[in-house]
């Protein structure tokens, strides 16, 4: 058989896309790698072994755990594109037994590869936990990736135990990771622990991380850094944990600090669950007696969980705050957002100016800060607010664009940069990370094809790849339409924008007449698409939503029926015209029974349409508000990156300057004298 060559790509226009092409794809990837076995390890040197079922079988016996199957079939996979990958199960799956030259070997084996960067993040974790801090600092220096938060304390960790000492950055480092990390882990806990130990960091720090695991139900966490502030304290802490009320009423009050820390904490625990009954208790007994910066952290736990629930009263627990920077950046983000609801502008600024320094430069903050100075009758305030609108404006997002409003201009599609070179393109083409990549999405291992593909887009090389080599692997990817690789790499790029890679259009013909047909308008469909599935035909959700536009099949057969598509089974759900038809058709009945609001209909689309039938209850607000208020942090960033894609793909289909704003329109309780269309939606 002979194989497409790799090298020449034909270049799909956006009327002619084809489907994928699963074993075009394989045998372009199997081209590409046999090109470069020369310049590969021994490993990859040979006969190419194109025994594609042997990486899926022992894929399936890695998830099993199942060592033997793995070992017996290592010797089927060498000479294969993916033996990286294969070896990598094999001895990930024995780790706990291997004998650190097996694992040196791996990585002398497979040097400069995804396995071996990914061998040595496990290998670190296994010895920083067996405390073999030889093995450790050995291995450690070769870890490129260096995006473990427990790794990186567990070097700081092994650093101190070998010199000594400690130097405050060093701390700093521990810090922001141990804070920053949800679950329990033994690297950041153990390094916490030695840096208080030697006063570079303050038993502070400890209560500050048990009062933030408390406030995402991580106990666990809580418990361990309990153990570091105030050992004594535990069996206190699990008669709190155990029951918070309980604790507050049997307990009477000791003026210590473990002991007001401890209250801090049920309090916390009772504030996530009843916003109104923590604040009645800090209102009515502990107040008094908890410091200003406790009752401060108190106030804002109660103001978020309240924020969260969309309750008026939210603004008034937050005014009890008497100092923000006492506040976490999450507290203040919702801070914001529940002023933002209540109109109340002149609280937005001050959060903001409260937050780090690295959360001011979200663009979020940067936008909403701009419209409270904005709101100021000052010239002086009016132009400082300018300057923020200057900073962010764009079409990269959704904040981007409505900066960009606010300067008199609309989304327009960017210009495309330089077309790539030849050699360009060659260089993403021999790149062998890049092409083992789409060699494993094409045989099924898709988790692993992404992995690989963004390590070697982002990780590999410190910085990641510069826009020139991110166009040309994103093109890549594009070619072999491998969609969500390409939309992805080309999303990384900073100084350039190329529209026809971030904002493709398959199944065009599909597309516009489904829409038109009910008279959608097209852009949003291929905003909503882009956001669900990335245009991956075969793609499924964790809760069994499918194809391109991630339809869950109660779904399917509730809009079937209401169309009058008699013929409709399950099985048609992958189907490319069904799956479009069934999806257009949703969302239009989702638009209609939201009065076309474009915000609450993909709301609407991602958590169902009971949510955002209760978050829209409240006061009437700019639709941007409304989103930014939305309770779940997947559905607010979604609503907003489809509205932002829609925008895009307009300007793009129209050719003419778009408005974010005029999409977004305002949100408010729906008219109770008008019927609901679809009081059925699913």
């Amino acid at each position: 058989m002979q194989f497409p060559s790799i090298l020449a790509p034909q270049r799909p226009s956006h009327r002619a896309y084809r489907r994928n092409s699963a074993p075009a794809l394989v045998f372009s990837a199997v081209l590409a790698l046999a090109a470069l076995f020369s310049q590969q390890p021994a490993a990859a040197q040979g006969n190419t072994n194109t025994n594609d079922d042997v990486l899926v079988q022992m894929k399936q016996a890695f998830q099993r755990g199942d060592k033997a199957r793995l070992t017996a079939l290592l010797p089927q996979a060498r000479g294969h594109a993916l033996e990286p990958w294969a070896a990598y199960w094999e001895l990930k799956a024995r780790l706990q037994e291997a004998a650190p030259n097996e694992v040196q070997d791996f990585f002398a084996r497979y040097p400069g590869t995804y396995q071996e960067d990914r061998l040595r993040n496990d290998w670190l974790l296994l010895t920083g936990q067996r405390r073999d801090w030889d093995n450790f600092s050995a291995a450690v220096a070769g870890f490129r990736m260096n995006d473990d938060a427990q790794v990186r304390c567990y070097a700081v960790l092994a650093d101190t135990l070998r010199t000594g000492t400690a130097t405050q950055a060093q701390a700093d480092q521990v810090r922001r990771d141990w804070l920053g990390q949800k679950e329990a882990d033994d690297g950041c806990l153990n390094a916490a622990d030695r840096l208080i130990a030697a006063r570079l960091l303050s038993p502070n720090d400890a209560w500050k991380k048990a009062r933030l695991a408390m406030e995402v139900s991580r106990p666990q966490a809580a418990r361990g850094a309990v153990n570091i502030a105030a050992p004594d304290a535990l069996p206190l802490f699990e008669e709190l944990n155990a029951s918070a009320a309980k604790f507050l009423t049997g307990r009477a009050f000791v003026a210590a600090k473990s002991r007001k820390e401890l209250v801090v904490l049920a309090l916390v625990k009772v504030a996530v669950a009843d916003p109104e009954q923590a604040a009645s208790q800090l209102d009515s007994k502990w107040g008094p007696m908890l410091s200003a910066e406790e009752r401060n952290w108190l106030w804002g736990t109660i103001g978020r969980a309240a924020a969260l629930k969309l309750w008026p009263q939210a603004g008034t627990y937050f005014g009890n705050v008497t100092k923000n920077s006492d506040l976490s950046d999450d507290m203040l983000g919702w801070r914001v957002r529940a002023a933002l609801r209540a109109g109340q502008w002149k609280e937005v600024a001050p959060a903001i100016n409260a937050m780090s320094e690295t959360t001011q430069l979200d663009p979020t903050w940067v936008y909403w800060k701009a419209r409270a100075l904005a709101s100021e009758r000052s010239d002086e305030r009016r132009a400082q607010a300018r300057e923020l609108y200057q900073s962010i404006a764009g079409s990269r997002g959704f904040y981007e664009m409505l900066a960009l409003e606010e300067l008199g201009q609309r989304t327009v599609a960017a210009t495309r940069p330089a077309p790539l070179t030849p050699e360009e393109r060659a260089a993403a083409r021999a790149n062998p990370a890049l092409a083992r990549g789409l060699y494993a999405i094409a045989i099924g291992l898709r988790s692993e094809g992404t992995r690989e593909w963004n390590y070697a887009t982002n990780l590999h090389d410190k910085g990641g790849m510069d826009d020139r080599a991110l166009l040309a692997a994103a093109d890549f990817a594009c070619q072999r339409e491998v969609w969500d690789r390409c939309i992805n790499t080309s999303e990384r790029t900073k100084g350039v924008v190329d529209v026809e890679q971030r904002f493709p259009m398959p199944f065009h013909d599909t597309v516009l007449r489904k829409a038109q047909d009910i008279g959608l308008d097209p852009a949003y469909v291929y905003g909503l698409i882009r956001q669900e599935s990335r245009f991956i035909m075969d793609a499924r959700s964790g809760v069994g939503a499918s194809g391109l536009m991630q339809v869950m099949p109660a779904t399917a057969r509730w809009t079937a029926r209401k169309i009058g598509l008699s013929d409709f089974t399950p099985g048609q759900i992958n189907d490319r015209e069904t799956n479009i038809t069934i999806g257009t058709n949703y969302l239009k009945l989702a638009l209609d029974d939201f009065d076309g609001s474009m915000a609450l209909a993909a709301a609407a689309y991602n958590a169902g349409p009971g949510r955002p039938r209760s978050w829209r209850n409240g006061p009437v607000v700019e639709a941007a508000i409304w989103a930014e208020n939305v309770p779940f942090n997947e559905t607010r960033d979604y609503v907003k990156k489809v509205l932002a894609n829609t925008t895009n793909y307009a300007a793009i289909i129209s050719g003419r300057p778009q408005s974010l704003k005029e999409r977004l329109g305002r949100v408010g309780p729906r008219d109770a004298a008008e019927p609901e269309p679809n009081k059925d939606l699913p």
